[in-house]
Formats: C-alpha cells, structure tokens, sequence
C-alpha cells in the first residue's frame, strides 16, 4: 500500500530570493558536451559491451564530434583499465579529443588511475566524493569537516601525480549526490578543492554538480547552479558542468533550466542509458537546441545509423517514441494530423520557404536521416484521406482528387481495421491499383475512332460478357463521346462529375494519370483511374475503371 507520509523534501534551496535565468527563454550556444556512455552507460547493461564493441562505440562518438569522452574507471575494471590502454596503444585517440578517467578520492585508487592514463594524448582526471545529508550520516559516518578533507586531500595527491606523470592533464571535481548536500556546504568544498587546484583562464578546472539522484523539480537544480556560480571561487577558471540523472524523468528539463542559470558543460549519454533510470539523453537536449536554430556542435544527420550502431553493441532498445531518434516520433496515424501535415509540405512547397514550420513535426525529418513518406505518413485505421493522398502522392506521384481521395481514404481505413495491422506504402498502392486502376471488367473499350463535325463523333468498340460490339454517338469532347456511346450502347445512366489529369510525376515523365468520377441514376458515385502515354487513352482508362466499380 502506498504511504506518502514517509517522504519528505530531501532536498535544499539556495538562500537566495530572485533569480536571472528565469527571465531567459532560450539556450544561446552549444555548452561543452562530454559522452559518458562507456562509462555510465556501460556500467547498466546486463551484459556490458566487449572490447571491440566499446571501440567501435568510441570511434562513433568521435565521428558525432564529442571531444570529450569518458572512458571509464579504469582503476576499479580491469576490462576498463584494458580498454583505455587500447585506445592510447592503437593510437585511437585524435588530437582534438580528451578523454576522461573516474577515480574516487582514495590514495591507491588515484595512483593506479595515472597509471593507466599514461601516454595519452590529453586526458580529464575526474575525482569524486559524497557530500550529502545521507551519505555523511548513513554511509561514511562522518562530519563536515571529515567529508571536505577527503576532497582537499584527493585534490593534493591529484595535483602532485600530475606533476611527477608525463601527460597532459586536466581536471575535474564532484561533490557526487550534490542534490542532496546542503547548497552552502557544496560550496565550501568546491571551493576548498579549488584553492588547492589553484585553476587559471588559461588551464580552468571543470567543477561538476550532479543530480546523483533527483529529488527536487527542475527550477530547483536551476537555483542551486546559479548560487553555485555566483559564488564560487574563481569562477573565470572554472567550467561549471552538469551531470543529470532522470530519476524524475526531467534529466532534460533539469539541464536545460540549468545550462540558463550558468552551467558551460553537459556530461550524458546519447539515449539516456545509464544505472537507475538513467542519464540525461544527450541526442534530445541536442536536438532540441537544432530546433531553435542553436547549433549544438553535434552531428545527428544519419540517426538511423546512430540508433542501429547502439541497439547491436548495448543490446538496448531505443523506445519508438524516443524525442527525435525513435522509430515512430514523426509518425502520423490520426487522419488530422496526416492533412495537417501533408498541407503544411505543400504550403513550404509552393511558397519556396526555407524556415520549417510544418505543423506537427518540430525539426525537418530529412536532417537527420530520416524520410517523409516512409516515417512521417503512416497509414492504418486512424488514417485520413489527406495523409493516405500525401503517401501516394510523395511515393508513386498520383494525386488523387479530393472526393476521390475521401472515397480511398474509407477503404484503406476499413482493410486496415479487418486485418488488424497497419499498412505499408506499397499495399497501400497495391490497393488503389485493384481498386480503380485501368480497370477492364466486366467492360472494357477495345477501340474508339474520332470523326470532328460539329463535335465530336466516336466510334467505339466495346467488350463485354466475352462479345464484342460496336457503338457510337456525338459529344463536346472524346471523353464525351465516347462515355455518350457507351450510354447509348449499353443503357447505363451516368454523368461525368469529376475529371482530372496530370502528368506522373515518378517512372516515366510522359505517361499521363487520369481521374474519373461517375455519379450515376441511383445516386451512387464511382471512381476510376486511368495511365497511359497518351492522355486520351488514360481518360478513356479512367471512365472504364468507373463504369467496372459500379
């Protein structure tokens, strides 16, 4: 049974009262990303990636433009430890590229982590201890001053190692469960770290604040930053970064309120992978910065690569409403949407706009590799005849009259809904062409010969019922006659009330479509479609198709 008596607020507002980054409404420029998927993302699978699945990993990350990559804890792993020596031994590591090592503020664990970073090019050395309400109380039983002399004395042995190993380092230092430490007292470790690193503009120090575990909402982690940067010790050498997790599901809401009150630096993982319920997903926060016109300094213009490349090596499923990378986020079903959208690519199209304002997708799929007629129109029995005309616009270049286009639609829908499944583009094809394209029984013109006086005179030879047989009369156009002969011919009693042509616009550029409503003596109205290289033939085609659905 649920008992809300038994949680409290946990966490702790800084002592301040107004705050700048909530008059901000947009995120200007790209903060410093830094990968820790082969570090936190690694550490949560059931089965943790292998050697050569890390560096492939690796070499993926490197190729989206992340300079800085964590790459594990490699005095805790003897598999960490090797990955790192192979990527400095194999020379793996570019130039621009720095990787990051964990170590907790131990002696020996600081010692063996140099060891292990020794001949790379450049790399972070992240040291960390707790510095929350439970952890001193619960699991170091130790007071303030305990907990800060750890850090101080992490900070000592850091520096000295720096300078008797051959390298070139930089460092980085958490108050890990920050969320849950007293803002005032993560302040004076900070800052006593920071008189003994002693950081300058031109070697800064990353100072990172993490949400170990989320216990507050958003605009609270966003306070907390500011007071944090506001009063930190030097701050025009420090790179203030964040490192969320999403225990409350708002990792991204966490960062990006957070990256508005002063933060320089994001640590996360590309799909939010990480122990617990994660990370903050790097590809959304990126992303949604691309969507107001923020260049994130991250390359997602082949996502499908991207998510293929993690679901093999992780063994992870990325979900299919995942923001911008799932498999269905710019998938329209609902019949509203599909004509929201389809008007809204003609619209962009007609009027030659560069801006994307296509309602209901938020970024242009195309960016980032993804198409318009295989993932944002999808057809079952919520469709509309807007998004299924789209599909067959788009796909097989035939643009179906509005009432005709309806008169599909219902069809579609209706197949959909009996099998029970949604339908792919080329059954949906496959249906328009058993439905109404150049359709030949039960009749079928075989011939029609044009005499011009005063009109138009046809004469037409027409199959039906395995017989042959020959009719003809007079009309304002061929189509008119000849559909006027079949009348005579045959007794059938319709009205031509919709014809439209036009050229296709996929295969060959001189066939023609043609599209032919009947409305006929009961009042029933059928549709017919018609191709051919000569556009009377189509017409003739059309007509045919739509006296055979009756």
């Amino acid at each position: 049974m649920m008992d809300v008596t038994k949680y409290g607020i946990g966490y702790y507002n800084p002592p301040k009262t107004e705050y700048r980054w909530v008059k901000k409404d947009h995120i200007e420029k790209a903060p410093a990303w830094c990968s820790v998927d082969l570090r936190d993302g690694n550490q949560s699978l059931i089965i943790p990636m292998s050697l050569e699945e890390k560096l492939e990993f690796f070499n993926l990350l490197v190729k989206i433009g992340f300079k800085e990559i964590e790459v594990g804890f490699p005095a805790a792993s003897e598999t960490e430890f090797r990955f790192l020596r192979t990527l400095i031994e194999r020379e793996m590591i570019p130039d621009d590229v720095t990787v990051q090592v964990l170590t907790q503020c131990r002696d020996h664990i600081i010692r063996k982590t140099f060891e292990a970073v020794k001949g790379a090019p450049s790399a972070v050395i992240h040291f960390y201890n707790s510095t929350s309400v439970a952890q001193r109380e619960q699991v170091f039983k130790k007071n303030k001053d305990e907990i800060k002399k750890i850090a101080v004395d992490g900070a000592k042995l850091v520096k000295q190692l720096a300078d008797e190993y051959e390298g070139n380092f930089r460092f980085e230092y958490s108050p890990e469960s920050f969320t849950g430490t007293e803002p005032e007292y993560a302040l004076e470790v900070c800052n006593a770290v920071l008189d003994v690193m002693q950081p300058t503009p031109d070697k800064p120090m990353i100072i990172n604040l993490p949400v170990t575990v989320a216990m507050s909402m958003s605009h609270i982690y966003a306070n907390q930053i500011e007071y944090m940067s506001d009063n930190m010790k030097y701050r025009d050498s420090v790179v203030l970064s964040l490192h969320p997790h999403n225990d409350r599901g708002c990792a991204v809401a966490d960062t990006e309120l957070a990256l508005l009150a002063g933060a320089d630096r994001v640590e996360g993982t590309l799909f939010g992978n990480g122990e617990r319920t994660g990370n903050v997903d790097i590809i959304t926060l990126a992303m949604n910065m691309y969507s107001h016109g923020v260049d994130p300094k991250l390359d997602f213009s082949d996502m499908p690569a991207i998510v293929e490349l993690y679901e093999r090596v992780t063994r992870m499923h990325v979900y299919e409403r995942t923001p911008y990378a799932g498999a269905l986020v710019f998938a329209a079903f609902s019949g509203s949407h599909q004509d929201a959208i389809a008007k809204g690519m003609h619209w962009r199209a007609e009027h030659n706009l560069h801006e994307w304002t296509v309602p209901y997708i938020p970024v242009d799929p195309t960016d980032i590799g993804r198409t318009y007629d295989a993932d944002v129109i999808r057809i079952n029995s919520q469709s509309g005849k807007g998004g299924i005309g789209y599909l067959l616009e788009q796909r097989y270049g035939y643009n179906l009259p509005p009432k005709m286009r309806e008169h599909f639609g219902y069809a579609v829908k209706d197949l959909s809904d009996h099998e029970h499944k949604e339908l792919t583009p080329p059954e949906v094809f496959q249906m328009f062409q058993q439905c109404y394209l150049n359709k030949t029984h039960p009749l079928n013109v075989a011939e029609a010969h044009y005499i011009q006086k005063s009109g138009i005179f046809a004469v037409v030879t027409v199959e039906k019922d395995g017989q042959q047989r020959e009719f003809s009369s007079m009309g304002n156009g061929r189509l008119d006659a000849v559909s006027n002969a079949i009348k005579v011919g045959t007794g059938m009693e319709f009205t031509i009330e919709a014809y439209t042509e036009h050229s296709l616009t996929t295969g060959s550029t001189s066939q023609a479509a043609t599209y032919v409503g009947l409305k006929w003596a009961d009042g029933e109205v059928t549709w017919g479609a018609g191709t051919d290289n000569d556009i009377i033939v189509a017409s003739i085609k059309a007509l045919v198709s739509a006296i055979n659905n009756k």
